[in-house]
């Protein structure tokens, strides 16, 4: 339109989980000196990874998992996890107990290393002084610590590497419980300053807001969704590893807003982080006592041959819900896999949701719809 100009915004590696290419084309009012609203928006999905879908179909089903959580680098764990449950279901595998438990411990885990960074780096980038990048550096120290817990039980600080058919690989080293509720129980008074500084951010009220009709219609999931009161959570509406009994014993709790802003999404992470903080005690202290000893993976044969069909399995991702599509003709191999990722549709919601908002706002905007490169690009 005449009295509009079109751009390209291209984010550097300051992004916390962009080191790959994500930009936006953006359409604002011609003189932009004089006002910079945005218009039109839309996010350019440009290619990362070398086609993890492909590559998943000349690979056999435990090399497949070792692939399969490197799309989203701040939610690697829950990726595996995904996928090992979409197997186990399809070949009809029972895992142990002792190893449903260490499953949970690190989902959470992996979840509060995730919602630390987001929340972290986001405060750090709109800090007006001194306190908040106080804030910044404590969770950076905190994350730091969960990555290190993280690290002493799978050997990797992202990619974990840890999941397989039947269980885990590797069993909890000694004294991992006892570090893992110690931290936790020093971790309160930040979370509780992160819920602070969320409630007192009114600055951020109404930027980028997602309605919930809109959430819905882009299929928006995890916390920006729940930001945008859409309740969805698959932990409670789908449950698997040992969340029933985290959610039966008043552990696990559901947290949603309505408003759909900035603000909102940040709440969410706030107020989730605790929770996820209390699920990995209560694993910890489950591990520590009933299911201190025990398998901690099925004996499964050299060559796994799922049975001809298909199969989908899902997770609530600390991004998102991350979903598997397999079909299988029976071989060593998947004839297809299918990978739905957070990112993709909080990517598509993003260019709805910052039209009428400002070029100003969209660094809060963007950091608050949590999207990953590679979870875009898988």
């Amino acid at each position: 339109m005449p009295n509009e100009q079109t751009w390209t915004l291209t984010l550097g590696p300051s992004h916390p989980a962009a080191h790959g290419p994500i930009s936006l084309n953006l359409r604002t009012a011609a003189d932009g000196a004089d006002d910079d609203t945005i218009n039109w928006c839309e996010p350019l999905i440009q290619p990362l990874h070398r086609g993890a879908e492909k590559l998943f179909e000349s690979r056999d089903y435990r090399q497949i998992l070792a692939l399969s959580d490197r799309h989203d680098w701040l939610s690697a764990f829950g990726s595996e996890l995904g996928l090992a449950l979409t197997l186990e279901a399809m070949l009809g595998i029972q895992v142990p107990g002792r190893a449903t438990w260490i499953r949970t411990a690190m989902a959470e885990l992996n979840r509060a290393i995730h919602h630390l960074r987001w929340l972290g780096e986001t405060i750090g980038e709109l800090a007006h002084d001194g306190d908040d990048l106080e804030i910044r550096d404590r969770c950076r120290r905190a994350r730091e610590d969960l990555t290190d817990l993280h690290e002493a039980n799978s050997g990797g600080r992202i990619h974990p590497m840890l999941v397989q058919p039947g269980g885990v690989r590797l069993d909890l080293p000694t004294g991992w419980t006892d570090a893992a509720i110690e931290l936790v129980s020093h971790l309160d008074p930040l979370c509780d300053e992160l819920v602070a500084w969320t409630e007192r951010a009114r600055h951020l009220q109404g930027i980028a807001t997602l309605t919930t009709v809109d959430a819905t219609a882009y299929g928006v999931s995890g916390p920006v969704a729940r930001a945008s009161g859409l309740p969805v959570d698959l932990r409670f509406d789908d449950p698997y590893v040992a969340y029933p009994e985290l959610e039966s014993a008043g552990i696990l709790t559901r947290v949603v807003y309505d408003a759909g802003d900035a603000q909102s999404r940040l709440r969410v992470l706030a107020a989730e982080l605790p929770v996820s903080l209390s699920c990995l005690r209560f694993a910890a202290e489950r591990l520590a006592t009933e299911y201190s000893g025990g398998d901690i993976a099925v004996r499964l044969p050299r060559s796994i041959r799922v049975p001809e069909g298909s199969g989908y399995g899902w997770t609530e991702n600390p991004t998102g819900i991350n979903g598997w599509y397999l079909i299988s003709k029976g071989g060593p191999m998947p004839y297809r896999l299918k990978l739905r990722t957070a990112s993709f549709a909080n990517a598509q919601a993003l260019s709805r949701s910052v039209v009428g908002a400002t070029v100003s706002d969209l660094p809060v905007s963007l950091m608050t719809f949590l999207l990953v490169a590679g979870d875009l690009a898988k």
